[in-house]
């Protein structure tokens, strides 16, 4: 990296779960509870739905959806497979809307049991008084639900923009969603560095687009290099979002 008195990088993208918020709930019970959930919102608004057929469909899409994606980093949403599962069952002609009030629900049930990390905002908000220019890409299947949990973590006042899987078609580590972020800020992948937990979706992505990969292994998704199809080497790597000012700090001591 530069040691000239130049920043190494002028702007840093960021994961979200497991990076800047985490998980603190069970999650086999949750699941359960939002499907329930969603169910009870469909009858609410007058769909007359076998219950324990729509289960049965919709864990059983929602399963296969969730092991394509990320065969093929693909993302249609939950808006999609909730579509096709009542398309199935007889209907066709749902407005968006109701469908959107069915998903709101079952993402409450989780939504609060995430947790922001205690060291995202100072570190955030000391990246910014640096000058840095910050991004969020997120794999996720819900856009809005992504975008509620950065407003509950109060994290939207640091990012130039937050983009996600459900928005953009395709799931990290496809090269188009990191393109998007680039294209946001008109800069070249050297001038980038992505920080994320998943060493295939984040690290992995980065660096076959070469943005600088920074892995944060305090709540790694992939701890055992057994889970990848092959070897992935991050450019750099810390335990939690407190260290990664003194590792920019290192890697531009000028």
């Amino acid at each position: 990296m530069q040691a000239d008195g130049n920043p190494p990088f002028d702007a840093i993208l960021f994961d979200l779960g497991s990076t800047l918020i985490y998980f603190d709930g069970d999650w086999p019970a949750l699941r359960a509870a939002s499907n329930a959930r969603v169910l009870d919102t469909l009858l609410a608004i007058g769909l007359d739905l076998n219950q324990q057929a729509f289960l049965a469909n919709w864990e059983t899409q929602l399963v296969t959806y969730q092991d394509e994606r990320d065969e093929h980093l693909v993302e249609h949403s939950t808006l999609y497979v909730l579509q096709s599962v009542l398309s199935e069952m007889g209907y066709t002609a749902i407005p968006e809307r109701l469908l959107r009030r069915a998903l709101a629900e079952m993402y409450a049930v989780t939504q609060q049991h995430w947790k922001v990390e205690t060291d995202a905002h100072p570190t955030l908000a000391a990246l910014r008084k640096r000058g840095l220019r910050l991004g969020l890409l997120s794999n996720a299947a819900d856009d809005e639900d992504v975008q509620s949990l950065v407003d509950q973590a109060g994290l939207r006042q640091f990012f130039d923009f937050i983009l996600t899987s459900a928005y953009l078609g395709y799931r990290k580590p496809h090269p188009l969603t990191f393109q998007a972020a680039l294209d946001r800020w008109r800069l070249p992948p050297r001038r980038v560095a992505m920080v994320g937990d998943n060493l295939r979706a984040d690290i992995g992505g980065a660096r076959q687009m070469g943005i600088f990969s920074i892995w944060i292994t305090r709540r790694a998704a992939f701890t055992n290099p057994v889970d990848l199809r092959e070897p992935i080497t991050p450019d750099a790597s810390i335990g939690a979002l407190s260290e990664l000012l003194p590792l920019l700090d290192e890697l531009n001591p000028g």
